[in-house]
């Protein structure tokens, strides 16, 4: 850091004597560093800020102008003075506003984000912008002696003489923090840091208790006051924040850190400097002083760095050191808080020059990568040298011609005085405390000095001054630029110039290539590999350091590392076929293609080591393989290993089939050309290399031709040429492809048996396209009887599988089992069942039903679920009946159990399927008086076990609602009582609530029309019956209508011993025998006339056996059906008797119809009884039985109709 005298100017009025009117006491540079003015007597001078040119002065002010200054874009500045006035005044130097205060103006200074102006006495500040008509004063209760604006223009601090420190707010001027300074003594200067980047605003004060303090916005100090050592007068920051000039009664004006630390003096002067200002966009310094001086200085801050491989050191903010790892881009900063002069980096050593001592700093290990460093040693002396370098266990400083070794303790050791002054000097290594260093003098010489030896040794002598040197990782060349900017190689053994480069400015070695150096020269980057010749790119900035592919440059003040591929050394040296050293090149640092040039040529030239490495380094695994291949062949010693032979296998393996084709030619093996020409569908090439009538190659030719057509989209020729080539297979699968059911039958056909698995495939491909006839022709001719009826039944075609079955009956269990199986899924399950029968597995019927049962219920399809449970209640009958004939009581036994829980379960579920959708649904088809009746069915006979899925609540529900509705209020009573215990839905929580409450406005008892009466013992049953779905008084059960569910007119009776069910049934459907009567009689008594018919059968009738059995019930003491004989059955009409027919093992059911008026049916399927006209409304409706959804048959219209 070097500062430079650009221009002085020495104000003197001769108009007066006083040397007071010559002060300057304020400077101002313009923004755009192109004039300055200065504040002195009662003119404003304006000067040419290059040259120091004075250009005008500017009368406006009566009186001692104290202050100036710019704004923002230099577009205007401001004066004010002890005339109490404040102008502004354009670029072209014209004022053109004038306001007053009633004091003196002490301190003028621009809004850095707005136009606004704050200027400042004794007793008041005001804020002027252009915006306003109006100057806005405040008054203050001290004198205010400096002003400045935060970065961000929104708030703006004043000094006072007092001591004290007020930050105000720009809008409306109040005072937000104010600060009282301990001691009192008066804030001459004040500054905020302008620095954008600083992430709070931070203010320096300098008082005159020669004090300089930093503050926060908030008012808080930041640091300890740091003592200055003379009254300060002015204080400026640098532009981008980073330092601060501070001048006054030392009569300099000195810099420091942004943290207050002194480094150097900028600018002396001859008296108190009473103002600063800096160039915003050059490193310029103005400053004015007491004795009227005006000085403008240039400030040069010099690069004070160190390298070391990939170790760069170098100064940052004059005070610190930044240690970067440029491969790995890791920095570590060093706070020295002091001014670092010189910087020198050597392994794990480190050397930092202060102004008053040196701080030898080392690694915390030796990890390459650690990058945190701790003080070793500290020489406490003061040292002024040109250059710094440090080793393992010295310091090295130059001054001019001398060098001089101190230990880290502070001893020196030894010293070289030397032919001329040193120009460049570096480290080349060696053992600690033994190291070599490489000297360049002013003179030409080049001389190697080791730090243990007193005696230097001459390299090189040359006839310029030396500007940069170093030397080759071999130490066996040396480079070196002179004052020309020659760039000059040697061979340091023979002393012998290699070359010479011209326009070099800075140059370095490959520390990983002995061969290889760079140098900038005039804006490019210039490699040179060994005597090849240089390659160039554009590069700015100085070479100083290569390392592998990364080359390190100094670029305006930076250092950057450039990642710089070796290609063009690389290629060089395979032009000349040096394969290895082009290898080492390589792995400095090339792109991925270069390595695939490198290998390919390697490989060309059958260098296999260096093909091998550099495809390991792509990883191209399929040369990799193909090498070891190579490799192989070249350890068996086989006679195909001849270099035209590899170099052929080499050519196809790349691509160029041609040159390929002569090498395979030129070994003998025209077979691999042939074959290579088929692989790549050049057919007609492959013909000019068969050499023999081999049907073998000719067949292979044809198939290789057949795979080409099929990968061109061509199914029709490739087909056609795999059959030529008898590849039967290949052509299967193609037409099979296609779908093309034509070529697949004449492939088949010209197929015998032999060929197995390719009919097997035609069959397949038969299946796919759904022609199951040519399937089945497959299978006939290869005999597979099994497949035969695989296919039957995956094709559905059952007659033919059961054609097959007659002749071969082992075939029987496989073909019904499926057709059982699909009738099952098509909903056929009275076929499905026969089917499983004659598969002999009567359990899978079961199984089946069962599984779909469980479905239903789960589905809450109720109705299904009804239904299902008959269909099984019907499948254990049978069983039953199977066991039956085997003898087996147990079972039997066991499948009736079955038999009765799965009709009550149908039953059941039959019923809730009306009621659960009643709950669920807004409407319904069944009459109210229906809905009771069901919901009593359910409720009477759900008295121990509630089936999976039904509702209790839902029955509950349906019957209180409808009991209530038809005045059955006891019964309604009960099951809201009956629901008040249990979980009851949201949806119906309320109405039940407020049904029950209703509910006991109403009688305790039901209406007598609804009370059930007992057929057989003519007793009136209540609604809710203890005893279930039964008569209290004699047991019989109530036999209900399965639509209505209204309680029949039927007495349950069976035959006497010995006549069967057959017989019953035989007796009932006989005519009753009929005798003589004396038909219509006439009768008169007095005034009445009467007529009556009397038959035969009524006196008969009247005594008839069965009313008279039917009266003697109360002789039973538990439930039995009246028995009545074979006269009685002869006796019955048939229109009064109601026959259940089961199966066996179970006997009919006989009912007589009390009440013949009421015509009743039954469903021969599932014995279910019904009012005849409910039972036609459903076969109306539904075309089946509601319960068993038997289909009714249509009966065929006959010709006469």
């Amino acid at each position: 850091m070097k500062p430079y005298p650009v221009w002085v100017e020495q104000i003197q009025d001769k108009d007066k004597a006083d040397e007071q009117d010559c002060i300057v006491y304020g400077v101002a540079a313009k923004p755009d560093g192109t004039k300055v003015i200065a504040a002195t007597s009662n003119f404003v001078r304006v000067y040419n800020a290059v040259n120091g040119e004075f250009v005008a002065p500017l009368k406006g002010h009566k009186d001692a102008v104290y202050c100036v200054c710019y704004n923002r874009d230099g577009s205007r500045f401001a004066s004010g003075g002890a005339d109490k006035t404040v102008i502004i005044w354009t670029e072209e130097l014209v004022g053109i506003l004038k306001y007053q205060h009633n004091e003196a103006i002490q301190s003028v200074c621009y809004n850095p984000v707005t136009s606004h102006l704050i200027s400042c006495t004794s007793i008041d500040f005001g804020i002027w912008s252009p915006e306003q008509k109006s100057v806005i004063k405040h008054k203050v209760s001290n004198k205010i002696t400096c002003s400045s604006w935060t970065k961000d223009g929104q708030y703006a601090a004043l000094g006072f003489y007092s001591g004290q420190i007020s930050i105000r707010a720009l809008k409306g001027g109040e005072e937000r923090v104010k600060i009282d300074r301990p001691g009192g003594a008066p804030i001459w200067c004040l500054a905020w840091n302008p620095a954008k980047t600083e992430a709070v605003d931070i203010m320096a004060v300098a008082d005159w208790n020669q004090k300089l303090s930093f503050y926060q916005l908030n008012g808080r100090q930041v640091g300890k006051d740091r003592h200055l050592g003379y009254d300060p007068g002015c204080l400026r920051w640098y532009p981008g924040g980073e330092y601060l000039l501070i001048g006054g009664s030392n009569k300099e004006v000195g810099l420091y850190t942004k943290e207050g630390i002194y480094l150097t003096k900028i600018v002396e002067m001859g008296a108190w400097t009473w103002c600063v200002d800096v160039f915003p966009s050059q490193n310029y310094i103005i400053a004015g002083s007491h004795d009227g001086s005006i000085k403008v200085t240039q400030l040069n801050f010099n690069t004070v760095h160190g390298l070391y491989k990939d170790r760069y050191a170098y100064r940052e903010n004059m005070t610190d050191v930044i240690i970067q790892n440029l491969l790995q881009d890791q920095k570590v900063k060093i706070k020295c808080r002091d001014w670092v002069k010189k910087v020198a980096i050597y392994k794990y050593r480190l050397a930092v020059q202060l102004p008053d001592k040196i701080i030898v700093y080392e690694l915390y290990s030796d990890d390459v990568s650690d990058m945190h460093y701790r003080v070793k040693d500290k020489i406490m002396q003061r040292f002024d040298c040109n250059l710094l370098v440090v080793t393992a266990h010295h310091i090295l400083l130059c001054k001019d011609h001398r060098l001089q070794a101190f230990a880290f303790s502070g001893a020196k050791e030894r010293e070289w005085v030397l032919e001329a002054n040193i120009r460049y000097i570096k480290v080349i290594g060696g053992p600690p405390g033994k190291e070599g260093l490489l000297v360049g003098l002013r003179n030409g010489q080049v001389l190697k000095i080791f730090v243990d030896n007193p005696f230097p040794m001459l390299i090189i002598k040359q006839p310029q001054c030396i500007r940069c040197i170093d030397i080759s990782m071999g130490r066996d060349k040396l480079a070196i630029i002179d004052e020309t900017q020659t760039c000059s190689v040697y061979d340091i053994k023979t002393k012998k110039l290699l070359f010479q480069e011209p326009n070099a400015t800075s140059l370095a070695w490959n520390t990983h290539n002995g061969d290889m150096m760079c140098f900038s020269s005039n804006g490019y980057l210039n490699i040179k590999a060994s005597n090849f010749p240089v390659h160039q790119r554009k590069m700015q900035g100085y070479v100083v350091g290569f390392t592998g592919s990364k080359i390190f440059c100094l670029q305006n003040l930076t250092m950057q590392a450039v990642d710089v591929p070796q290609s063009a050394p690389m290629n060089q040296y395979i032009e000349k076929k040096m394969f290895h050293t082009a290898y080492n090149v390589a792995c400095l640092g090339v792109t991925n293609n270069d390595w695939m040039n490198l290998a390919n040529a390697a490989l060309e030239n059958l260098n296999l080591e260096v093909a091998k490495n550099a495809f390991t380094r792509v990883r191209e695994l399929r040369y990799l393989e193909f090498i070891a291949q190579i490799e192989e062949r070249k350890q068996s010693k086989a006679a195909e290993t001849t270099n035209n032979l590899i170099l052929a296998d080499y050519y196809a393996f790349k691509g160029d089939f041609q040159e390929a084709a002569k090498m395979y030619k030129k070994s003998g093996n025209e077979d691999r050309a042939m074959a290579m020409f088929s692989d790549l569908r050049q057919f007609e090439n492959a013909k000019d290399f068969l050499t023999s009538s081999d049907p073998k190659n000719i067949k292979g030719l044809i198939k290789r031709q057949a795979e080409w057509c099929k990968s061109t989209n061509d199914p029709g020729s490739a087909i056609d040429l795999y059959m030529a080539a008898s590849a039967f297979a290949e052509a299967i699968e193609i037409a099979g492809k296609q779908k093309w059911t034509d070529k697949l039958v004449e492939i088949m056909r010209q197929l015998d048996k032999s060929f197995v698995e390719e009919l097997r495939n035609c069959a397949l491909h038969f299946k796919e396209l759904g022609k199951y006839e040519f399937a089945a022709e497959s299978f006939q001719k290869l005999g597979e009887l099994s497949s035969l009826v695989d296919l039957y039944i995956e094709s559905h075609q059952w007659q033919e599988a059961f054609t097959l079955c007659e002749d071969h009956p082992e075939f029987k269990e496989s073909v019904y089992i499926p057709y059982a199986n699909f009738l099952a899924e098509n909903d056929k399950f009275d076929e499905a069942q026969e089917a499983y029968y004659i598969a002999g597995k009567p359990t899978e019927a079961v199984k089946v039903l069962e599984k779909l049962t469980h479905n239903a219920v789960a589905e809450r399809r109720f109705d299904d679920a009804s239904y299902y449970f008959w269909k099984l209640s019907m499948a254990y009958l049978k069983l039953a009946n199977q066991s039956q004939s085997r003898g087996s009581e147990e079972e039997v036994n066991q499948y009736l159990d079955k038999f009765q829980d799965y009709q009550h379960r149908a039953e059941i579920y039959y019923v809730y399927q009306t009621l659960h959708r009643y709950t669920e649904e807004p409407f319904t088809s069944h009459l109210p008086e229906a809905l009771f009746n069901m919901a009593r069915f359910l409720l009477h006979n759900l008295s121990q076990e509630i089936p999976y899925g039904v509702s209790k609540v839902s029955i509950l529900y349906a019957l209180a609602k409808q009991s209530k509705n038809m005045g059955a209020y006891k019964m309604a009573r009960h099951a809201f009582d009956k629901l008040q215990q249990l979980v009851i839905p949201r949806r119906f929580q309320q109405a039940i609530d407020l049904s029950s409450i209703t509910i006991r406005s109403k009688p305790f008892q039901d209406k007598e029309e609804l009370l059930p009466m007992c057929s057989k013992c003519s007793t009136t049953n209540p609604l809710l019956n203890q005893m279930g779905n039964q008569c209290i008084n004699c047991q019989q059960p109530f036999v209900h209508s399965f639509y209505a569910f209204e309680v029949l007119p039927l007495v349950e009776f069976i035959p006497e011993n010995g006549i069967s069910d057959l017989e019953a049934v035989k007796l009932i459907n006989q005519d009753p025998p009929t005798t003589g009567g004396k038909g219509w009689q006439e009768t008169n008594q007095g005034d009445v006339q009467t007529m009556s018919f009397e038959n035969a059968n009524t006196s008969h009738y009247d005594n008839d056996t069965f009313e008279t059995r039917l009266q003697n019930w109360e002789s039973m003491t538990s439930y039995q059906p009246v028995e009545v004989g074979s006269e009685i059955l002869k006796m019955m009409p048939r229109s009064e008797v109601v026959v259940l027919k089961w199966g066996s093992p179970l006997r009919y059911q006989f009912y007589k119809n009390l009440m013949p008026d009421i015509i009743l049916d039954t469903c021969d399927s599932c014995n279910r009884i019904f009012y005849a006209d409910d039972l036609e409304l459903q076969y109306l409706q539904k075309q089946a039985c509601p319960f068993c959804r038997k289909s009714v048959v249509q009966p065929e219209p006959s010709q006469a109709e």
